[in-house]
């Protein structure tokens, strides 16, 4: 440049700056971060705020897909004629069940439950209730925790077909050795073995029986032997909830027993028309008899007393007769009589006109006539289950439907009756 020139001060900014840029790294390197800081300089040498670098917003990562819990519930949604002795129960496959809840529709307590270890069964643990509608509300949850509540009705069997059963002699008696256990159902058991499967029939004795069905309403149980006198025969019914067959369900549990007196027997020989009474085995009374006659033979075998009365009016219409028949007789009143059959045989005191004939002639419908003595010994000394064994009449045993002609059926007989 000529000599004298002036250099403008423009120019000598920028050889500065070319000189700061030709240092080495460490320069270029402090030019870099002084430019991508957050403030620059400006052209007139001021400092301007730079506007800070904008990011997207913030937002939640999206879960994962999984699958719906999936729930087994039983009984099926809307059932009816329900069991109460079934377990209502939720199992849940893919999830977990956090809560569940079964009430009656009609109010009151819920049935309690018990859920699973690991959240994934639910299971009833109370008794429902019959003829009762129910409503199971229970809440399930996925992987993600995600819940969802879900609704079950059912209800149980009705009223209609409930079914119960009679014992009898009635928990607590006293009877005699020769009495049978009878129970009698309020409806047809179809389903025999699975009633006989739920009672259970112990004795102090130790002995074994079987039962034997009068009817599908109707069964008897007894041992192969008369009841050791002096036990205790205990009946367990386990019948709620057994199906008797044809929709009818056993509606309770119970436990009974009775107990048995000592030996008294009663030998009835038409042979010399004479009853020897037996107490323990010892012979303490005879009295002389009147028997059937010919046309109505009194039958043989084993009778037991049934029930007895101080008095009861006898009707001929009740063992089939009308006026003008043969055999008719006019209403008469018996007096200390105990009944040993159903068809109307009894033990009683014989009519004034056949007091002369005892020991001698038969002349009763059936019926084992004697002096008011000899009745009144038996009402007084006899009960409900005392045997009473008949003899050489040339009739057959009294069959095991009328009364409790039970001990007339042999053993083997006994034990091997097909349950249909």
């Amino acid at each position: 440049m000529a000599k004298g020139t002036k250099r403008r001060k423009g120019w000598i900014i920028a050889s500065v700056v070319a000189g700061v840029l030709l240092l080495g790294g460490g320069a270029a390197a402090l030019t870099s971060s002084a430019w991508a800081g957050e403030s620059w300089w400006n052209a007139s040498g001021t400092t301007e705020q730079e506007s800070p670098a904008k990011t997207p917003a913030a937002t939640e990562k999206p879960k994962p897909e999984v699958p719906k819990p999936v729930a087994v519930v039983s009984p099926e949604a809307d059932a009816v004629e329900v069991n109460p002795i079934s377990v209502p129960a939720i199992t849940v496959q893919q999830g977990t069940l956090e809560s569940a809840k079964l009430v009656p529709d009609s109010g009151g307590d819920p049935v309690p439950g018990e859920l699973s270890a690991g959240g994934t069964v639910w299971t009833a643990t109370g008794t429902l209730a019959f003829n009762t509608p129910y409503t199971l509300t229970y809440k399930l949850a996925d992987a993600n925790g995600d819940t969802s509540s879900e609704t079950r009705k059912f209800t149980t069997v009705s009223t209609a077909n409930e079914a119960n059963a009679v014992m009898y002699p009635q928990s607590g008696s006293v009877v005699g050795t020769g009495q049978p256990l009878e129970l009698s159902f309020s409806e047809p058991v179809l389903n025999k073995e699975a009633v006989e499967k739920a009672i259970t029939v112990t004795s102090t004795s130790g002995q074994v029986g079987a039962f034997y069905w009068i009817s599908d309403t109707k069964v008897r149980y007894r041992a192969e032997e008369f009841w050791v006198p002096q036990s205790t025969i205990t009946v367990d019914m386990q019948l709620l909830g057994v199906d008797f067959g044809n929709g009818m369900i056993g509606n309770f549990n119970d436990t009974a027993s009775f107990s048995t007196h000592n030996n008294r027997l009663a030998v009835v020989d038409n042979a010399d028309k004479m009853m020897r009474v037996y107490i323990d085995g010892q012979l303490t009374r005879t009295f002389p008899v009147t028997l059937g006659t010919q046309d109505w033979p009194s039958t043989i075998g084993y009778h037991v007393i049934m029930d007895q009365h101080e008095s009861i009016p006898f009707r001929a219409e009740s063992i089939g007769l009308k006026p003008g028949d043969k055999a008719y007789y006019e209403p008469v009143t018996a007096h200390n009589a105990s009944r040993i059959s159903t068809g109307g045989a009894f033990i009683h005191e014989a009519l004034p006109s056949a007091q002369s004939v005892l020991g001698v002639a038969n002349v009763s419908h059936g019926c084992i006539g004697m002096s008011p003595e000899g009745a009144k010994y038996i009402y007084d000394n006899f009960d409900a289950g005392d045997v009473v064994q008949v003899l050489n009449t040339g009739y057959g045993p009294m069959f095991v439907w009328d009364g409790f002609g039970d001990w007339n059926l042999p053993w083997a007989e006994w034990i091997s009756q097909p349950k249909q």
